[in-house]
């Protein structure tokens, strides 16, 4: 049996390979990363690690890939500062350190077992998400309807165009997409998320949805799913964007009483209800 990181300190980075880089989008680059010893990462679907570039800092990044993928896991980089920049720059085959993986998870094994799913991601919000879809298409048949929304602005920022088509093609998988902004190719639907949820049945009693994307998303989504009668308790959303340390020490992802990288990055939304600074 493969080692766990699990008695790892996590304060101290793991050694770790990129074995495979690509871009994805203008400013979206993929990993498939490996730890050193060898050992798994052994996350569940919405954590997240910190990645460290040596000499130039770490930064939170949200796990992409099933815990069923053996020996290897990924990550989905936005550029968009000096850590971020550093680690788009690194070739395949260079080192990174890894702590984690960190943070609470979609219920995927316990309370969204035998409910029909609906996911609504936007943007990079799908990053997180696809670890979850991947996880429970690989054990579909212990879950009810399955319906994935995604809405991107603008083709180009499309994230994982063969896999997408993949789950487009499945008879047992709902996929609906939609761009704020469509091109001279593009035939799809067009406008904001919410416009899709018409298209898909939902039913308040066994419905359980996964959430992710901007932060404007999320207040007409929650208000759009409240209309269908979709309980609060039936919510999970994800706010890995607040996150910086992961260990509850900086404060930068404090929400009233809460630290998403600590209680979170995965909440139940019932949680947040009263916590408007949340969404």
């Amino acid at each position: 049996m493969t080692e766990s990181t699990a008695s790892q300190d996590i304060y101290l980075p793991m050694p770790a390979t990129i074995e495979e880089s690509k871009l994805l989008t203008a400013v979206d680059r993929f990993f498939r990363i490996r730890l050193s010893s060898g050992a798994e990462l052994g996350h569940m679907p919405g954590q997240f690690v910190e990645v460290s570039v040596a000499g130039i800092g770490e930064a939170p990044i949200s796990l992409s890939s099933s815990p069923d993928t053996t020996g290897v896991f990924e990550l989905v980089v936005r550029k968009i500062g000096r850590v971020t920049d550093a680690l788009h720059a690194l070739p395949q085959g260079s080192p990174v350190g890894i702590r984690g993986p960190f943070g609470t998870t979609f219920p995927v094994a316990e309370a969204l077992k035998g409910q029909d799913i609906l996911v609504i991601t936007g943007g990079i919000g799908l990053v997180p998400v696809r670890s979850a879809i991947q996880y429970m298409l690989n054990r579909r048949e212990d879950y009810g309807e399955m319906a994935i929304l995604y809405g991107t602005r603008t083709p180009a920022d499309r994230l994982f165009t063969d896999e997408i088509e993949d789950w487009r093609a499945r008879e047992n998988v709902t996929y609906l997409e939609t761009v704020d902004r469509g091109d001279e190719g593009w035939t799809g639907n067009v406008g904001v998320i919410t416009t899709l949820l018409p298209k898909v049945e939902v039913s308040p009693v066994s419905t359980r949805v996964i959430i992710c994307g901007p932060p404007i998303m999320y207040k007409f989504v929650i208000a759009a799913l409240a209309a269908r009668g979709i309980p609060l308790e039936h919510i999970y959303v994800s706010l890995e964007r607040r996150m910086k340390c992961g260990v509850g020490k900086c404060g930068h992802c404090q929400i009233n009483g809460y630290y998403t990288c600590l209680d979170g990055p995965v909440f139940n939304y019932a949680q947040l209800s009263d916590v408007p600074e949340a969404i």
